[in-house]
């Protein structure tokens, strides 16, 4: 990917902490504060649905419990997609966001495409579906940015997962989502034919820049919350900075 279509600034989950992450409530907050880019994590339903949620259970940020029981499951993939619309995904968060839906990766494509935002969907299966997640979460990605300017950067912590989606929509942008600089990072994300790397921010410094850059990748980070990490990550030539601070840092 040599000309880089997407923004600095990228906005966590949609608003960081601010509202309920992973619903569009969250990224209309972002937008309010002038996000032009927003992080979001896909997994699949029972059914195969791709939805936003970032746990492996349903427990944290949503009322699973008080609909499917205590007994009941907690795991999103083990309920098909109707099951999991019922949910409140924003009471969790505050009052303010009781009756928040979770969202398909369809309502956030439309959300998106129709304001002429940017987005990366981060892949994340429910253990021991990552191939097949990268796989679906890709397909329709593709059918649902088709012909749109400027497609999603889709980004998984699970290798399989992004062979998957190479190997079904191999013209999408992706990225190898690292929070250790273990032993093939590298090698792996040429492999991959990934376009970027994105690091816990900490494991950026001038000789891993330079080793990412001189082998063609952008350098994006998460979770950047501090000023003085910005600036760092800023005066190392990185390419993108993912955070929660929507109100503190301005997407210039």
């Amino acid at each position: 990917m040599n000309d880089w279509p997407y923004p600095r600034w990228v906005a966590h989950r949609g608003a960081g902490k601010l509202a309920p992450e992973n619903t569009l409530a969250a990224f209309r907050l972002g937008a309010q504060h002038g996000y032009r880019m927003f992080e979001c994590d896909a997994k699949l339903s029972a059914d195969g649905v791709p939805f936003l949620m970032h746990d492996a259970t349903l427990g944290r940020t949503t009322n699973a419990r008080e609909i499917f029981g205590p007994a009941a499951s907690d795991v999103g993939g083990d309920h098909a997609w109707n099951e999991l619309a019922r949910l409140d995904a924003g009471g969790w968060h505050s009052r303010a966001f009781a009756g928040e839906p979770l969202p398909t990766l369809e309502n956030v494509s439309r959300f998106c495409l129709a304001n002429g935002y940017f987005l990366n969907i981060e892949i994340k299966p429910t253990p021991g579906t990552e191939r097949e997640t990268g796989e679906v979460v890709a397909r329709h990605a593709d059918r649902l940015w088709n012909n749109a300017p400027v497609p999603p950067l889709l980004t998984s912590f699970r290798p399989e997962a992004l062979e998957g989606a190479m190997a079904t929509a191999a013209n999408l942008p992706r990225g190898l989502l690292l929070d250790t600089l273990w032993k093939g990072w590298l090698e792996t994300a040429l492999m991959l034919e990934c376009a970027a790397i994105v690091c816990n921010h900490a494991l950026w410094d001038r000789s891993s820049v330079t080793q990412a850059q001189s082998a063609g990748f952008r350098c994006l980070s998460y979770t950047v919350n501090d000023e003085w990490a910005a600036r760092r990550l800023i005066d190392l030539g990185t390419d993108g900075i993912i955070t929660d601070r929507v109100d503190l840092f301005p997407p210039t």
